[in-house]
């Protein structure tokens, strides 16, 4: 298989430039690095070909009804997830590190889409361009090292909470009943509310579309053997294609179900209805909007009314794809550069701006089957991406009759694995305290989706935070009081050392002398030193010693540069105990 490796650096033993320099060499190597195809193009062979083809194909053909089902969820005219799923094709080609990555609408993009612009396809276009911009910024400012702020709970509480969200969200659909409200809380209500309204033939078909997507999914491949015949082969081969195409096969299923209904008459299913034929204008995205009663609404005025949005989308986006890159280049045994997938994301964003497209990231469900597939090289996402120009150009006729519960019943099975209720316990027996950002997290993002991130990682930082304010000090008794700080101090954590030190040591009587274990800590900063004079300077006053011991060459560097007065300090413990034991004799 080939190894995706897209960084190649000179070595010294290659032959210099006419100039008796390696400036050539290195400019080579700068512009692989930045144009990743440079790299694994020149080594592109036949049979490779023949793999990117059938990736290619297979995911095109998971896309295109995804695709659909994806805008609906973003509130946007069906043929949006069409015009959001090309372009990520072509450009992770040419800027992509990992073989198997597939950039286009998914649904968690999709429902942060919604949150932000309400269904306004005209603000969601802007949106797609402002978030390209922000993430290549990012990647060309090396600003990736921000997504390590997310931690897991946050992302495992988003994700559950969008998966409900969007799978409820569907039910609508899927029943048949109109005019349900967005916001999660009224959803509900109103779901059930006007479940009298239900239309028996799109209940009927979103039944048997779940359960044939449920089907296909349990579906597996016999187990293969050392005499497996060409016929058993075929059969595993063929059972593998029907499972992995399975959204594709139950939608044209349901649209020629329908369409043979409307033919004789008879509109029992509620349908996409009108789509907007052909490719879409490539054009500059738009930067003002007019509202419904003619109003003009400035550029300014729609980056104010994104607001938080702004800065969540262009994270979630670049976490899902980075985090998606990572898992399959650790499983194929290549590397990524995180950087560089940021700016294919960004640029990908920014280009598909001009498509009409909405802000879009790496899809896991259909990065796996492009894997599973056996693709070589990004270039299989060309071949996607020319199926969905072609649907694009030929087909939006047929997408008139694809009924709406299809699409639904697509959507619920590709969210329902997103819901971890396992990762409650997991976290609950690893690290309970985790839980805390986890629930908030989940609980905020019913309410607004950027809300639940936003107040997940606040939590998460006050955590940190707080662990960073209040080092575990462990108090031991041997004689002289031992206090041995388990991690680095900086100026948070300045109080809770100072308090500890007084209410152990010089606020007892006889006050005690302290031997301080350093050998955990490996940073201090100026407001320590300070202290640490202030403290020194009022255990001599009271006639009693504080020792250092273990202290760390860097600590102990920064602590003889501030000619701390009184400061003294031993290689060890014990060494410290045997100094205090002869004062005490002398004494």
């Amino acid at each position: 298989m080939y190894l995706f490796n897209p960084l190649k650096f000179c070595e010294m033993d290659q032959p210099l430039d006419g100039r008796g320099s390696l400036r050539g060499c290195w400019s080579y190597s700068t512009l692989q690095a930045w144009l990743p195809i440079l790299s694994w193009l020149p080594k592109y062979k036949i049979r490779y070909l023949k793999m990117d083809l059938l990736a290619g194909l297979t995911v095109g053909l998971t896309t295109v009804p995804q695709a659909l089902a994806y805008a609906e969820v973003a509130g946007l005219p069906v043929q949006f997830g069409l015009y959001s799923a090309f372009m990520g094709g072509f450009i992770y080609t040419l800027l992509g590190t990992s073989k198997d990555v597939t950039l286009g609408p998914t649904a968690i993009m999709s429902l942060l889409c919604f949150s932000v612009v309400g269904g306004q396809p005209h603000r969601a276009i802007l949106l797609s361009l402002l978030c390209g911009i922000i993430q290549a910024a990012m990647a060309l400012l090396r600003l990736g090292f921000l997504l390590d702020f997310i931690s897991y709970p946050v992302i495992k509480g988003f994700t559950c909470a969008a998966a409900v969200t969007i799978g409820f969200g569907q039910v609508k659909n899927i029943l048949g009943i109109r005019g349900v409200p967005q916001h999660f809380f009224l959803e509900v209500y109103y779901t059930f509310y006007k479940i009298p309204e239900a239309r028996v033939g799109d209940v009927v078909l979103g039944l048997v579309c779940l359960s044939l997507l449920i089907i296909f999914m349990c579906m597996k491949s016999p187990p293969a053997s050392a005499n497996t015949s060409t016929f058993s082969s075929f059969a595993r081969k063929l059972v593998w294609a029907v499972a992995t195409m399975r959204n594709a096969l139950v939608v044209i299923a349901a649209t020629l179900v329908a369409y043979s209904w409307d033919a004789y008459g008879y509109h029992v299913f509620t349908i996409t209805g009108h789509t907007s034929q052909g490719l879409p204008p490539f054009r500059p995205p738009p930067t003002s909007d007019t509202t419904p009663n003619g109003t003009v609404v400035s550029f300014g005025e729609i980056v104010e009314g994104f607001g938080g949005g702004l800065a969540v989308i262009p994270l979630m986006g670049l976490l899902e794809s980075i985090a998606i890159a990572k898992a399959f280049a650790s499983q194929n045994n290549y590397r990524i550069n995180a950087n560089q997938e940021l700016l294919a994301i960004g640029v990908t964003n920014i280009m598909g701006s001009f498509v009409s497209a909405y802000p879009v990231t790496g899809s896991f469900g259909r990065t796996a089957v492009n894997s599973q597939t056996g693709v070589c090289t990004p270039a299989g996402g060309i071949v996607t991406s020319v199926i969905v120009l072609l649907s694009l150009a030929f087909l939006m006729p047929a997408f008139y009759y694809i009924p709406k519960a299809s699409l639904a019943a697509v959507i619920i099975c590709a969210v329902a694995p997103m819901v971890d209720y396992r990762v409650v316990a997991k976290i609950w027996r690893i690290h309970k305290l985790d839980l805390l950002p986890f629930l908030l997290t989940f609980l905020l993002s019913f309410w607004e989706v950027q809300y639940g991130i936003i107040g997940g990682v606040a939590i998460s930082g006050a955590l940190l935070l707080h662990s960073t304010a209040r080092p575990k000090i462990k108090v031991s008794d041997h004689g002289v009081v031992v206090m041995e700080v388990s991690s680095g101090l900086s100026f948070p954590a300045v109080e809770h050392l100072s308090h500890i030190m007084h209410s152990q040591a010089l606020q007892v009587l006889p006050p005690r002398s302290v031997v301080l274990d350093w050998h955990h800590v490996s940073t201090i900063d100026y407001t320590v030193i300070s202290e640490l004079r202030d403290l020194l300077r009022q255990f001599e006053l009271r006639k009693v010693t504080l020792t250092f011991a273990g202290v760390q060459n860097s600590v102990l560097k920064v602590l003889l540069a501030a000619d701390l007065q009184g400061f003294r300090y031993t290689d060890s413990v014990d060494e410290a105990l045997q100094m205090e034991s002869v004062d005490l004799l002398s004494d």
